[in-house]
């Protein structure tokens, strides 16, 4: 039968059968370099162990050899399955050359790095011991192979269907995965940058190349298959995170990733579902977060009250609610670019009022730029969040407490926000965001809707602004600015948001928590974090600018139908899977 070229790409093959020779062993060569990656591993790549992470012994991988062996393994694994190897094949749903060369040039790349980090750590290629440099040459072998492979990208079919057990122990085990990798990059040492940049070379080559591979999109369509299991594994993965860590600071940075994930799940409502740009959202965090510290009982604050945790809490969102209507009604008549100029106002406007109620430029309030100190640990039925606790036989300090409070705060945000986006009002939130004009002659009224909005997502980041002015102690001006190298900040929210994703819920946690945690661990290059964030966002709107967690909407509207990976795509493509099958 001959071979019509307007046919799809996956029906030629299926009507050409088995892959060239040429193919087969360069697949064949893939899979060798990545298990002579492996191997090299467990050489020494270095005669000192000044070096992080202890590269001398032999037998024993450590630090950055532990990401160059991972590597290795999937590549050869994926190698493995584009050669049709029964029980693999699933792993390559959209095919494996795109997916083989983004693991091989995270294998090359990883390595490489640690090697040139390890000449000029220590002063010259000298240092490197014979592993080194078998590492350096092994690596690039898939590489090579990987590039002269054909490109078989195909549709994204849908899998047969396993057993209920069976895609539930799969969906439980990517959580584990994916808390290990967590956990991992969380506790890289501090002290050198080496081990948490290989780390961030090594996720993103890997996370690309599922991507490019499928297997993101077929986890997914499992996900919206039990969305009830899928909430449950992600509550339990989230619930045992502290119980991993062997110091307070990694803790600490998992209750600071939770406070800003809230805030930044709260302004995605007022960004992400009705499309209006909020460049003072920081304000109703300090809100928040001055109302809780002032009715604290703190001996610094100028109210002589003392309200129980939740009655702080409850009045910090209160009062950031009241802020959001009285804010809100005069200026959201107001559209676009001079609606951010307005709400930027506010902020700024926030800050230089909390530092002038200091007594002597105002009314004695807030006490000035010193802010309000001393605030007390909470207490909730008698349990002191500052005391040490045993659960299970593990200990859990002050931070982790205050973790599994930030925990339920999340919990009952995402609630909100999901009920709210399915709701008639999320329905006309998006339609406003899509087009006023053509939502208010439809009978919205553009007004009311933006002000719920904008209220909602003021006492969202009220709420939140309570919790963290207990954890932290102290409430003082300085913490509530437009831009700067700690966050909480505006510019810092907003872009948590468009990194992460509009309008879906788990964008802006994952863009907050990488906004976070990046910088936290590269602290090094904190006097460049705005211009970091400025090269992120720039490389974002070139190759993915609906968000690292997308909108289906809104990819929709990015991508042609072709170049979709969200599983609500695979339906785009199903008269060429059709085809394709009847091929086969």
């Amino acid at each position: 039968m001959t071979t019509d070229k307007t046919q799809p790409t996956a029906v030629r093959k299926a009507e050409t059968g088995a892959p060239a020779p040429r193919t087969t062993l360069l697949r064949a060569l893939t899979a060798a370099g990545g298990a002579a990656a492996v191997v090299s591993t467990f050489l020494a790549w270095t005669w000192t162990a000044e070096f992080p992470g202890d590269l001398t012994v032999y037998g024993y991988p450590g630090g950055l050899q532990l990401l160059t062996l991972v590597l290795g393994i999937a590549t050869g694994v994926f190698a493995l399955a584009a050669l049709d190897l029964k029980g693999l094949r699933w792993l390559t749903p959209s095919g494996s050359t795109q997916a083989l060369r983004m693991l091989a040039l995270g294998t090359f790349a990883v390595t490489w790095f640690t090697v040139i980090a390890i000449a000029v750590d220590l002063d010259g290629l000298v240092n490197l011991e014979p592993g080194g440099w078998i590492a350096a040459v092994v690596t690039a072998v898939p590489v090579a192979t990987t590039f002269l492979l054909p490109d078989d990208s195909r549709p994204l079919c849908r899998p047969e269907k396993l057993p209920s057990w069976a895609e539930i122990l799969i969906i439980a085990a990517v959580f584990a995965v994916g808390l290990y990798v967590v956990n991992y990059g969380i506790q890289t040492d501090n002290d050198h940058p080496e081990p948490f940049l290989g780390y961030l070379i090594a996720v993103g080559f890997a996370a690309v190349a599922l991507v490019k591979a499928g297997l993101i999109s077929r986890i997914s369509e499992l996900t919206s298959s039990y969305r009830s299991v899928t909430l449950v594994a992600a509550l339990i993965t989230a619930i045992v995170f502290p119980f991993f860590q062997d110091k307070s600071s990694f803790t600490e940075l998992g209750v600071n990733i939770a406070i800003f994930a809230t805030v930044a799940l709260g302004l995605n409502i007022v960004v992400g579902l009705a499309g209006l740009l909020d460049l003072g959202y920081v304000a109703f965090l300090g809100v928040g977060a001055y109302t809780a510290a002032l009715v604290s009982g703190s001996t610094a604050s100028t109210i002589d009250v003392k309200f129980p945790f939740w009655a702080a809490v409850i009045t910090g969102g209160v009062v950031s609610l009241i802020f959001g209507v009285v804010i809100g009604a005069p200026t959201l008549r107001l559209r676009g670019d001079y609606l951010a100029i307005v709400t930027l106002g506010f902020g700024e406007i926030f800050r230089l009022a909390m530092l002038n109620l200091d007594g002597t430029s105002g009314p004695s309030v807030t006490n000035g730029p010193d802010g309000i100190p001393n605030i007390p640990p909470l207490e909730i039925f008698g349990f002191n969040f500052n005391d040490d606790h045993s659960v299970g036989g593990v200990t859990l300090d002050s931070n982790g407490n205050y973790y599994l409070l930030m925990l339920l705060v999340t919990v009952v945000v995402v609630l909100i926000f999901s009920r709210a986006g399915n709701s008639r009002i999320g329905r006309a939130w998006v339609a406003i965001r899509e087009d006023e004009t053509a939502a208010t002659a439809m009978g919205i009224n553009g007004f009311r809707v933006k002000l719920i909005a904008f209220a909602l997502g003021a006492t969202l980041a009220g709420v939140a602004g309570a919790v963290w002015a207990h954890f932290q102690s102290t409430v003082v001006p300085e913490q509530y600015v437009f831009a700067g190298p700690v966050p909480p900040n505006s510019t810092f929210l907003v872009a948590a948001v468009i990194l992460g994703g509009m309008g879906t819920i788990g964008g802006p946690l994952l863009g907050a928590t990488l906004l976070y945690l990046i910088p936290k661990k590269l602290e090094f290059l904190q006097d460049y974090q705005l211009l970091a964030f400025g090269i992120a966002l720039i490389l974002l709107m070139r190759f993915r600018p609906e968000g690292i967690v997308p909108n289906r909407r809104q990819q929709l509207e990015y991508h042609e139908t072709g170049q979709l990976d969200v599983p609500g795509a695979t339906g785009l493509k199903d008269s060429a899977v059709g085809v394709t099958k009847a091929e086969a």
